[in-house]
């Protein structure tokens, strides 16, 4: 939102007082003394120009949360939140300085198993996920609904993800009419790994076009679920794969030569990461693109 800035001489300036042709005196002299002595008419007539003056969207961030759970892996373990692509985030946005909330479309969650396995949980980040005082535990265990939430007050929306992102985030209206508002009002969206299914239905309020539609982005990719071995599985769910949401709704896809590799994209104020490794870089990136608005 702009807010309109109109540059004045303060009520006893000199400068109000010189170079005032006989037609301004004139018609200062038909208005009332306490509003010749104090008001923006006399700045008009020395030509001082209004300026615009664009507000800085809010420094608060939302990292919003799968709230959904499935079974994987030949039905042996569970899907749900992958713990560091909302930890990360959570570590960089904070550091500088936001003030970082979690939320889902339910206020629930449910632990990825994957994300909990060695190769992707460890040091500093498995001690913040097994101190349930921590700062992030205390957040993510007690997150609000989406619903509950005012989109007004957040400039950054990140939306991290799991497996199970792709059954709640299409139809997650609630955070979906978060990441719009935070669009429309001048702030940074961005996603990361399967987060990009919240594109499905998330709508630009100010084109009424698919906000993604033009623009470039990046996400888990299809040859990454196939090397899982768990394709068959994420069919039954009925749900798009990242790249097809791309595809329908206009948008190029683009991935790094490794499924594995750090890789983000940005464009614009849209800011997308590939994988979990890409969870970190991609949150700095959209720090970067906050920081120039």
């Amino acid at each position: 939102m702009d807010s309109v800035t109109t540059s004045i001489n303060d009520c006893d300036d000199p400068i109000s007082k010189q170079n005032i042709s006989p037609s301004n005196t004139a018609i200062q002299q038909q208005l009332p003394t306490a509003f010749k002595k104090c008001s923006p008419i006399p700045s008009l007539f020395h030509s001082k120009k209004s300026h615009l003056r664009k507000m800085s969207p809010p420094r608060r961030a939302l990292i919003s949360i799968t709230s959904a759970s499935a079974t994987l892996f030949d039905g042996k373990e569970t899907t749900g939140l992958f713990i560091s692509e909302a930890l990360h985030p959570y570590k960089v946005l904070t550091a500088a300085g936001f003030e970082v909330e979690l939320a889902s479309e339910t206020g629930s969650y449910t632990p990825d198993w994957l994300s909990q396995q060695p190769d992707f949980l460890n040091g500093e980040d498995l001690a913040i996920w097994n101190d349930t005082n921590s700062e992030f535990r205390k957040k993510l265990d007690n997150m609000p609904k989406a619903s509950e939430l005012d989109p007004s007050k957040y400039g950054l929306f990140y939306a991290s993800a799991g497996h199970a992102a792709l059954i709640d985030y299409p139809t997650a209206s609630s955070l979906q009419n978060i990441a719009a508002q935070v669009w429309a009002s001048g702030g940074v969206v961005s996603t990361v790994c399967h987060g990009p299914a919240i594109f499905a239905n998330l709508i630009d309020p100010t084109t009424n076009e698919p906000l993604i539609k033009g623009k470039k982005i990046t996400g888990f990719t299809t040859e990454a679920e196939h090397t899982m071995k768990i394709m068959d599985e994420l069919r039954s769910w009925d749900r798009e794969m990242v790249e097809e949401v791309a595809a329908r709704l206009g948008a190029t896809y683009e991935r790094a030569p490794g499924i594995w590799d750090d890789f983000h994209v940005v464009d614009g104020r849209l800011v997308t990461g590939q994988n979990p490794a890409s969870a970190t870089s991609t949150a700095k990136a959209a720090v970067a693109v906050f920081e120039k608005l």
